[in-house]
């Protein structure tokens, strides 16, 4: 199987990562596999395998070039745009779109046909939504949120999700879809759930390597961006209220940190809470870690927790939105709690009672690169006979 992954870019963060070890997975399972990203910069993730052919796509400027691109753009941004606010997808994207198929026309000339085209994120299809052909498959990596009126969201869902092969990388996210395309009466072509792979022996290794600023002492790890959806404000509240004497490490960056930095202090808790900052390769933090604690509104699925498994880390998140559940099934289940100060604080001081805990292989089972490569050609075969 000849396949390509098309992601937005391939700067550090979680879509981009799993899109990156979904290019690794199908080389790894023995498929010629190629990943394409649409913008140059910035380049901070590459495949681990050497084997992926990484391409690059550089939307913009194939817009800029084009002989009606800066016209379209200009008029977008200009008017369009802002006579229908977040409508710039719309406008450029039909033209973007038939530039990417010129692009993959050109990469196969070189390569042979593509049996399967995966486009990871909704960003990324978006803004390429008038190619189509029945080989694209588009996963959903988050639940669907309306952030505009009805009437603008039925019209994007229209161009985007309208007579596509639809994956979602969770149940929860599968749910939210579905509830979403109902009320904007949209009818995909096939719907179904297509989990996201974790690299457990690539972790592994990334794990081992030395990072001098890991704390010394025992501590509790939260890996995420520093953005209102990851609950951090829950978090330090009920790492205050657990009392526990573990350390709260937080690897992350992003515009709330001098909010939640402050927090810290007013709680009184700003020297038992370390801010890691971002950091290129968190797995060694990881692997160290006693406990690794996700405090998210929602997630698509919750890449860190099974990056924490990876590394032999045991798991504990709130009960929220999206595919967590689909992490912490059978035994794991008892390490869900619901998304409150107490109940948190309650989970922490109790687990933190039983630590160690030893994390089963077969908790990472239903992420491992041939199940979900599997997963693929499954549904590769399944579409070519409807």
């Amino acid at each position: 199987m000849r396949t390509l992954v098309v992601i937005h870019s391939l700067k550090m963060g979680g879509m981009e990562r799993v899109a990156v070890n979904l290019a690794d997975a199908f080389a790894d399972e023995g498929h010629e596999s190629h990943l394409l990203a649409c913008r140059n910069h910035p380049n901070d993730l590459s495949p681990a395998n050497p084997a992926v052919h990484l391409h690059h796509f550089d939307q913009f400027q194939a817009l800029m070039k084009s002989v009606i691109g800066i016209p379209v753009f200009l008029f977008s941004r200009l008017l369009l745009g802002v006579l229908l606010p977040k409508s710039h997808f719309m406008w450029v994207g039909w033209l973007s779109g038939w530039l990417l198929e010129r692009h993959i026309q050109k990469l196969e000339r070189q390569y042979g046909h593509f049996d399967r085209i995966v486009f990871r994120g909704l960003g990324t299809f978006k803004y390429f939504w008038s190619f189509r052909d029945d080989r694209n498959v588009y996963v959903l990596e988050n639940v669907i949120h309306y952030d505009r009126p009805l009437w603008q969201k039925k019209l994007e869902w229209k161009l985007v999700f309208h007579n596509r092969h639809l994956a979602c990388v969770s149940s929860g996210v599968l749910e939210s879809a579905k509830e979403a395309f109902t009320k904007g009466e949209i009818e995909p072509k096939s719907l179904r759930v297509i989990t996201n792979p974790c690299p457990v022996e690539q972790i592994s290794a990334l794990a081992k390597k030395y990072d001098p600023e890991i704390p010394d002492e025992p501590y509790i790890l939260n890996v995420a961006r520093l953005v209102p959806q990851k609950g951090h404000e829950l978090l330090l509240e009920a790492y205050r209220k657990s009392g526990v004497g573990h350390k709260l490490v937080i690897v992350g960056e992003g515009p709330l940190r001098n909010k939640l930095e402050e927090k810290a202090k007013t709680l009184g808790i700003a020297d038992r809470v370390f801010f890691a900052g971002k950091r290129k390769n968190p797995y060694p933090w990881m692997k160290q870690a006693d406990l690794f604690v996700l405090a998210s509104e929602y997630e698509g699925l919750g890449i860190v927790l099974t990056e924490a498994l990876a590394c032999d880390t045991p798991i504990l998140s709130v009960d929220s939105r999206g595919g967590v559940r689909d992490v912490f099934r059978g035994e794991l289940e008892g390490f869900l709690t619901p998304r409150t100060v107490d109940g948190l604080a309650e989970a922490l001081a109790s687990v933190v009672k039983r630590l160690p805990v030893t994390v089963k292989p077969e908790w990472l089972e239903p992420f491992r690169n041939e199940v979900v490569v599997d997963a693929f050609l499954k549904t590769a075969n399944k579409e070519s006979r409807e």
